[in-house]
């Protein structure tokens, strides 16, 4: 069992919180506190809220993990499928009431079926993993999606993490790497991508998509609305 699926489910069965770490590309690790993916709506950000109340039909819950965003669709009454690669995590919605929930790779999702909304959070943008990818990830959402179906994603702008250095030549400078640890076992490290606004404005107008930011902070982190064009 990989380190992240084990910590959801020691928590899920016994409240377990123990060490859950994430080892990263660019600098020293972070902690992170396992009752974050079990939150419940007035413990999410105003980001995601938001992000929710824009959610409408039939929605696609991308890497939704324990299911915390997908239970909030239900009770607004959304028709929710939400997917995940973790069985862990797959399990834990199962087991919590997300009606349709299975382990299934975003880009390998049968299109049998088309969506009004696509959502992915917690900086839902970065499982496709590279800036290359981030068209194939277009592609796919446009044969998934209804006519005027909807994108709704967050990402950030990390330029900061490069302040007063020269920003990486040999990638796009939000492209990372991560590891999770839990009770010192390690998992395998795995790509991440933060997109930046003006990168995905550009890039989604070129592959005929606009873009629609709802919300932006301080800190780079904003949550955006693709519609086609």
């Amino acid at each position: 069992m990989n380190p992240y699926g084990a910590a959801l489910k020691a928590y899920s069965q016994q409240k377990e919180t123990g060490d859950l770490r994430l080892h990263n590309s660019y600098g020293v690790p972070e902690e992170m506190p396992i009752w974050y993916f079990f939150r419940e709506y007035e413990d999410m950000p105003e980001l995601e809220k938001l992000a929710l109340t824009v959610c409408e039909g039939a929605v696609l819950d991308v890497g939704a993990g324990t299911g915390s965003h997908a239970l909030c669709l239900q009770q607004m009454g959304c028709e929710v499928t939400a997917i995940d690669v973790n069985k862990e995590a797959v399990e834990i919605m199962n087991a919590s009431g997300v009606k349709n929930a299975s382990e299934v790779d975003f880009f390998k999702t049968e299109e049998t079926q088309q969506y009004d909304t696509i959502l992915s959070l917690m900086n839902g943008l970065g499982f496709i993993g590279s800036l290359s990818n981030l068209n194939h990830f277009l592609e796919k959402a446009d044969r998934l999606l209804k006519p005027e179906g909807q994108i709704i994603i967050d990402s950030s702008d990390i330029s900061y993490l490069y302040d007063g250095q020269e920003k990486p030549q040999d990638k796009y400078f939000g492209e990372v790497r991560f590891q999770y640890e839990y009770n010192g076992k390690k998992g395998d490290w795995f790509d991440w991508v933060y997109v930046d606004s003006d990168t995905l404005d550009r890039m989604a107008f070129e592959a005929g998509w606009f873009v629609y930011f709802l919300h932006t902070d301080e800190n780079g982190q904003y949550l955006a609305r693709l519609i086609r064009r």
